[in-house]
């Protein structure tokens, strides 16, 4: 990677063992209630020696971190989200890569602007598919960290989900509460995480821009987490939905061919709160089979059920 700013030294040894980190900082955080993040060009492939990892700011305590689709076709998006004692990562990547460092480094710089105050991380995953927690083995020596387990019991208990998935866990970081939402369909301990700070409503693989998986013997439990979140939305203000891939292009119901290596005309991370509606009606439509169904800004693609 060519650096646009000489780094010498241990300088340049931090940036190395920082896996490239491209640090894209935006403040977003006072944007009018109801209006999407906005973020700059993210890296999406197209770019000889591209960055293995960016990083954009939404406010002063919540990040999203993107991988490289270079290092991995998925090019997950992760997000940090900071309270007064504890500091969420949703997700630790694909592999490919080492997520730690710039993961620390966030922490580092939130510990300096708040007086080296001490926070304990927390990892989860919006679910246990492999591309969500390729970093895990990144953070099991790492002190002051949690790791909640892959397997929805573990994820119940964690996030005090007494009725899974029909009732939704309340986590506090520290002056920031967050709902957890079990939303499963796409995989059995898949969750979605809502802000009320920011009003943003985390959704993983369950409502982004791209191919929404779903086992076609599972459409019954997608369709009804699709009810139970366009129910939240009714009574819970979503400013936007932020999920964990980008697959749509720029043209409304076109994706990127399976394991692109780029994304060029990339579809905007975020979703509009319509979103959910349109998702409930496509659940609800669903037909016996499951068929492909394309939508401007997403795509309900059923798959077959992987052996257990």
């Amino acid at each position: 990677m060519k650096n646009t700013v000489p780094i010498h030294g241990k300088g340049r040894d931090l940036l190395r063992a920082s896996a490239l980190v491209c640090v894209a900082m935006m403040s977003i955080g006072a944007a009018p209630t109801g209006s999407a993040p906005r973020f700059t060009h993210w890296i999406d492939g197209t770019t000889p020696g591209e960055s293995e990892t960016q990083v954009q700011r939404i406010d002063v305590d919540t990040f999203v971190i993107r991988q490289s689709v270079r290092t991995n076709f998925e090019a997950p998006f992760l997000y940090l989200l900071f309270g007064t004692d504890r500091v969420l990562l949703i997700d630790s990547g694909a592999g490919g890569l080492k997520i730690r460092p710039t993961v620390d480094r966030l922490i580092a710089d939130w510990r300096a602007r708040h007086g080296d105050r001490p926070v304990r991380l927390v990892v989860a995953h919006s679910h246990s598919h492999g591309d969500h927690h390729g970093g895990d083995a990144e953070f099991r020596d790492r002190p002051d960290t949690d790791l909640v387990g892959l397997q929805p019991q573990q994820v119940a208990a964690f996030f005090g989900i007494r009725d899974w998935p029909n009732t939704i866990g309340r986590y506090d970081l520290g002056h920031r509460v967050l709902d957890i939402m079990p939303t499963p369909g796409h995989e059995p301990a898949h969750i979605m995480i809502y802000d009320a700070r920011t009003r943003l409503m985390f959704s993983g693989d369950m409502l982004y821009p791209g191919r929404l998986y779903v086992p076609r013997d599972r459409f019954d439990v997608f369709r009804a987490s699709a009810v139970r979140l366009a129910g939240f939305a009714k009574t819970h203000p979503v400013r936007a939905l932020l999920g964990a891939h980008i697959e749509m292009t720029t043209t409304p119901g076109q994706d990127y061919p399976m394991e692109a290596a780029a994304h060029p005309s990339e579809h905007g991370l975020a979703l509009p709160p319509s979103a959910i509606d349109e998702l409930e009606k496509a659940a609800a439509a669903v037909k016996s089979p499951p068929e492909i169904d394309r939508h401007p800004d997403f795509i309900v693609y059923p798959v077959e059920p992987k052996p257990v």
